[in-house]
């Protein structure tokens, strides 16, 4: 196993902002990856989560020594690494492309970069041994790659990136190809393989729900920047910033942008466009004030149907999804669709009109201006 830190960690192409921007000074968000720091401990299983450009896979590349660092500083241990060539750095490493070499056996294939390393062929043979059968490919080896399924070749690529026992596994978006189940079946498999073998995992994704139940700690990034670190309950339930807020959760949270207004000793949210008003939770009392414009943020599980006559104006259905274990509603507020969503066998027709009821301990507010969130 191995320790992972990064401090202060930048990546600039800039050959490619030469071509790209002739005429431009460069600006900060230039970077493809900017500031990044975090500790990886020992038998971690780290996800790097972000959407598409967010600097998630240069990251990785940086710390598996593909990609050259601008600034900063990458230790694995005690042992500064920014300048080791990557085959001595002790790292694993499963693309989302398979490459598996087509003429070679699913052994041979397994036991190509140990060769290449001067192993014995016995270490090498006991090393497919253990591996083989942790990832569920024990009956392939016999194979050639034409022969697998795409499940089956991801199997085998993450087993040869395991198969030597490095310290720091890195995977880069490995089950991106998949279909949902295969995906699924996956997931279990890798998760159920790091308790085996204990070793420190990075994992990186654009799918919140792989990093939500693979990792330890998530890593959400932006634009080259880190927005947040913390267990998956803590990103869920405590997001830094409206990004994460949204960018969390399935279906995703709702971000209602509102105006708050006094109304004798209560304060309301209100909405343009809209008759909704929904009483602020007593506790944001002493952060609100009159005419504040916020960001209202509630999950779908968060947001209940009065099924009695409430304080809050009735909205109508927009629209009703049953999805067999659980039902998925929308109502329009003004040019906006507040969703819900409940495991009650319950059923709504469009434009019907309900009260809604959210769940107080449970909303976030955000600054419309910087995105943070605005903490009591």
């Amino acid at each position: 196993m191995a320790q992972l830190i990064l401090k202060n960690v930048y990546k600039r192409y800039d050959g490619q902002k030469k071509k790209m921007f002739k005429k431009k000074k460069k600006k900060e968000n230039d970077f493809a990856v900017k500031d990044v720091s975090y500790e990886c401990q020992d038998g971690e299983f780290i996800g790097i989560l972000g959407p598409s450009g967010c600097g998630k896979s240069t990251t990785l590349r940086m710390v598996a020594g593909l990609e050259k660092i601008t600034a900063g500083e990458i230790y694995i241990g005690d042992v500064l690494i920014n300048d080791l060539q990557p085959k001595d750095r002790n790292i694993g490493l499963a693309f989302e492309d398979y490459a598996l070499y087509p003429p070679l056996s699913i052994y041979e294939n397994l036991a190509f970069n140990m060769r290449a390393k001067k192993k014995k062929e016995d270490e090498i043979k006991k090393a497919i041994e253990y591996v083989a059968p942790l990832m569920k490919i024990d009956d392939l080896l016999d194979m050639k790659p034409s022969a697998l399924s795409g499940g089956q070749k991801q199997r085998v690529n993450i087993a040869r990136a395991i198969v030597r026992r490095p310290g720091l596994l890195l995977l880069d978006e490995p089950l991106s190809h998949l279909d949902g189940k295969m995906r699924q079946q996956l997931r279990q498999e890798i998760k159920r393989m790091h308790h085996e073998i204990k070793c420190t995992t990075i994992i990186v994704t654009h799918d919140q729900m792989e990093a939500m139940s693979l990792a330890d700690r998530i890593v959400i990034m932006k634009e080259g920047e880190i927005q947040q670190i913390g267990t998956p309950l803590e990103v869920y339930d405590d997001p830094a910033n409206e990004f994460v807020a949204g960018f969390i959760g399935e279906p995703p949270m709702n971000l209602m942008p509102s105006v708050i207004e006094k109304q004798g000793d209560k304060y309301m949210f209100t909405f343009e466009g809209s008759e909704l008003q929904v009483e602020v939770p007593k506790r944001y009392n002493k952060v609100v004030k009159d005419k504040m414009k916020v960001i209202l943020g509630v999950r779908p599980v968060d947001v209940l149907i009065a099924e009695e006559e409430v304080s809050s104006t009735p909205v109508p259905v927009a629209v009703y999804e049953n999805l067999g274990d659980e039902r998925r509603i929308s109502v329009r507020v003004g040019e906006m669709l507040l969703s819900m969503t409940t495991p009650e066998d319950v059923y709504y027709e469009t434009g019907q009109n309900v009260q809604l009821v959210f769940h107080e301990e449970r909303t976030h507010l955000f600054d419309p201006e910087t995105g943070g969130r605005i903490k009591v």
